[in-house]
């Protein structure tokens, strides 16, 4: 019986985790719940200097958050030290690896050199063969000591990428790598051969700026004698709107900004799960079930993959319209309770939020919808660009006068339908004159369905707000 497969995912905790390691994660998590694969989580922290523990626990927040579950790990690779400089030892003593001298400042300076005079910077060979005599001279003298792989002279170094198609490159333009930092610390090229073979990992699925290392790692396990490769598919970038790296100018690129900006987590996994993959028939809103039946890493498109805000805050508002009404209640419910506090009440946030479900985008705006009937009414404010517009409107101060009239006398309804005092007066309740009523009402030119939020609000403090304007309006 064949084993199943497994895959992994293993970010450096060196800073947040990104949209585009987040997807990374989404795929390896998607092929493995698609295919009964297990899926392990592994923390590659041997850079100990720019390693922390915030980011570990940030990465493992995050990937709770998206759903993403594991079925092995965390595993930290700062405590397999051993294994890994136990392997430099036996790339040394096979000698196809060897201690190296040079200081990170020397090499820059050869490298610089090298540019000047049209050649090709990288490792140079420097100490590649050093007799042992030289070896011992300069541990004696102290100098610092890493340790480099020797990649072949000739001959070029291939895979069978499940994305790309054949990947080659002539060994000849890959310089010797260091796999031992001077400061005795493994780097992660060792690290990542010797885990995904002590781990069994049969299929890497990563983003293809890791093209390179992979020719690395390959030539670090077949020296270590592990004939048996997984299977690579790496990811196409993705990249901002106009082309370019994704950043901060394209919008928000941590997963914790979209989450505090009232995104929901199923959302977002749709959109990224679309960001270089989709499913045959051309369909893009997509439960997570739907998502795992349908993905196939044999249909991720090499192509980049663009990052459009706009595109994700529309699925947001999709799957909000597809939320049970309790459900989504709930996933709104902590935003406006850090808005409103002891002023919140909750029969009339849930009626509320079933208003807003219709257009929203995203939970946040949904709350700041709703603030018109929390905030006290001595800190309503009015937003001055639509009062702007009430300013510039014909007849506004009639039209605030029937509807004042109206709303003191009328049947009080879940409703409060005002549009007869408009037509009373002769004019039609139309784009140009209901903003009017919407800002005096709700503060803004434009927010929940008007009638609803009349009565929401009730007889007196709506009248209050109608008064307001009116007295505001006669002042101007």
């Amino acid at each position: 019986m064949t084993a199943p497969d497994r895959l992994r995912f293993s970010p450096a905790p060196t800073g947040y985790l990104h949209i585009g390691s987040v997807r990374t994660a989404l795929f390896n998590w998607l092929q493995a719940r698609h295919t009964g694969a297990t899926f392990i989580l592994r923390i590659e922290d041997t850079d100990v200097a720019r390693s922390t523990q915030e980011s570990t626990d940030q990465i493992q927040h995050v990937m709770q958050w998206c759903g993403l579950d594991w079925d092995e790990g965390p595993y930290l690779q700062s405590l397999r030290f051993d294994e890994y400089l136990a392997a430099a030892q036996t790339l040394l003593d096979a000698g196809v690896a060897y201690e190296c001298f040079c200081t990170e400042d020397e090499v820059k300076a050869r490298n610089e050199d090298a540019m000047r005079a049209g050649r090709t910077p990288g490792y140079d060979g420097r100490c590649r063969d050093l007799t042992a005599e030289q070896r011992a001279a300069a541990r004696a003298e102290g100098k610092p000591r890493s340790v480099r792989f020797r990649t072949p002279d000739e001959g070029r170094s291939s895979f069978e990428d499940l994305v790309r198609g054949e990947v080659s490159v002539e060994w000849a333009t890959v310089p010797d790598f260091v796999i031992v930092r001077s400061n005795g610390t493994p780097v992660f090229f060792l690290a990542n051969a010797v885990d995904d073979a002590a781990m069994q990992i049969t299929h890497v699925l990563r983003g293809e700026d890791l093209i390179d290392s992979t020719h690395r790692v390959l030539a670090l396990r077949r020296a270590l004698g592990h004939t048996e490769l997984p299977r690579y598919a790496h990811l196409p970038l993705i990249i901002g709107p106009g082309g370019g790296k994704l950043s901060k100018r394209h919008g928000a690129v941590s997963v914790e900004e979209y989450r505090d900006a009232g995104y929901l987590p199923h959302a977002l996994v749709n959109y990224l799960a679309l960001l270089g993959w989709g499913p045959e028939d051309g369909r893009e809103v997509l439960t997570i079930d739907e998502l795992i039946a349908e993905f196939d890493v044999s249909r991720v498109n090499p192509s980049s993959a663009t990052f459009d805000p706009k595109k994700l805050e529309w699925m947001n508002g999709e799957h909000i319209r597809r939320m049970p009404l309790p459900d989504l209640v709930s996933a709104t419910l902590p935003f406006a309770q850090d808005r409103y506090r002891e002023h919140l009440d909750i029969p009339k946030f849930e009626r509320a939020v079933e208003l807003a479900q219709k257009r929203a985008t995203t939970l946040v705006q949904i709350a700041e919808q709703a603030a018109f009937l929390f905030v006290p009414d001595e800190e309503f404010v009015i937003d001055e660009n639509s009062w702007e517009k009430v300013l510039t409107t014909e007849r506004a101060k009639d039209v605030l006068d029937a509807v004042c009239e109206y709303v003191e006398q009328c049947e009080w309804t879940d409703e409060v339908d005002v549009r007869p005092a408009i037509e009373a007066i002769g004019l039609k309740p139309n784009k140009k004159i209901m903003p009017v009523l919407y800002t005096a009402i709700e503060g803004t030119s434009s927010g929940l369905p008007l009638f609803d939020s009349i009565s929401l609000l009730g007889r007196d403090r709506a009248l209050q707000r109608l008064r307001g304007a009116r007295a505001r309006l006669a002042d101007a």
